[in-house]
Parts: structure tokens; sequence; C-alpha cells
């Protein structure tokens, strides 16, 4: 119980840091300069794991890409 007599808080849990590192510098293969720069949220929609979850890559987005951004000659 709480000094005012209400609930006490539940205390918040604690950031999940070797989940976040193997992520980023395991499966992202990030620097770790860009992993300490990324904010959570950029660290979960790289991963896929934003709103709307994981999303592919098909052979047309991958087609656009390409002619939006060619390899120079």
């Amino acid at each position: 119980m709480s000094p005012t007599g209400g609930a006490a808080p539940e205390a918040p849990s604690a950031f999940p840091w070797d989940e976040a590192l193997t992520l980023g510098l395991g499966r992202l293969h990030w620097r770790p300069r860009d992993f300490w720069r990324a904010t959570p949220r950029e660290l979960m929609a790289a991963a896929g794991l934003g709103p709307g979850g994981p999303s592919s890559l098909d052979r047309a987005g991958l087609r656009g890409l390409i002619e939006r951004y060619p390899d120079p000659t």
C-alpha cells in the first residue's frame, strides 16, 4: 500500500538490453555507433517488429527499388 492509502504503482520493467543488442548488432549487423544513435522505435521498425508486423519484398518491389536507385556505372 502507498503512503496515501492507495495501491502502490507497479514498478516499470527493465529495458531488455541483451535482446536489443543481439538484435541490433547481431541480426541487423548495425555498427555500434548506429545502434546507439537509434531509438527503440527505430530498432523495432528495422527488425520488422513495429505496427503492421514484418513485411517482405516481392519481385515487383525489388524491381521498383532497382529502377529508382540504379547502381552507378
